[in-house]
């Protein structure tokens, strides 16, 4: 009993004092490349069997208050102020940027099982966007992690990005589901 206490003090010992491996973290992907826009409708021409997602980005808009002169204050003779200037506030509302529709390469529906859908939240899981029970349905909670990781990436899209299941690898890079 005695050697065997004595043998797992040893080994922690020695596993305190092995040198720490730095450990960096994955630099991130920059997915904004991978959205295309487009005036026309539907999806840009591509090979064959490659399947698209739509998705709008909506317009960014620009709040700006100012203060705007009523009335001018008043003094008399003197220079003693008789009645204060008044203001009121002004708002404008800008356009930043306008409302568009964006297209980009995305997994086909035959692809997206229950399997793959566990890989891709075990992926967001890891990477600390998704916090829930694995279920591999693409639920609300997955939705959500899976828009945080690729606005995180530069696409912000709550539609999984053929580009961005690569990166998690959940998708090899022949286009073969992980997870099956």
């Amino acid at each position: 009993m005695t050697r065997k206490w004595i043998s797992m003090a040893c080994v922690g010992f020695l596993l305190a004092c092995a040198p720490q491996i730095p450990v960096e973290a994955p630099q991130s992907d920059d997915l904004s490349e991978v959205a295309i826009q487009l005036s026309g409708d539907g999806p840009p021409p591509g090979p064959d069997g490659t399947c698209w997602a739509h998705d709008v980005i909506p317009a960014v808009y620009e709040t700006t208050t100012e203060q705007s002169l009523v009335t001018a204050e008043r003094r008399d003779a003197a220079g003693n102020i008789l009645s204060p200037a008044s203001y009121k506030s002004v708002s404008r509302l800008r356009i930043v940027q306008d409302r568009r529709g964006i297209w980009f390469i995305a997994p086909c529906p035959d692809q997206v099982t229950a399997g793959f859908l566990a890989t891709l939240q075990r992926a967001l899981k890891a990477r600390g966007y998704y916090t829930m029970p694995l279920t591999g349905l693409m639920d609300a909670g997955t939705t959500e992690a899976l828009r945080r990781y690729q606005a995180a990436n530069g696409l912000d899209s709550p539609l999984l990005s053929y580009a961005a299941a690569e990166h998690l690898g959940v998708l090899t890079a022949a286009g073969v589901p992980l997870g099956e």
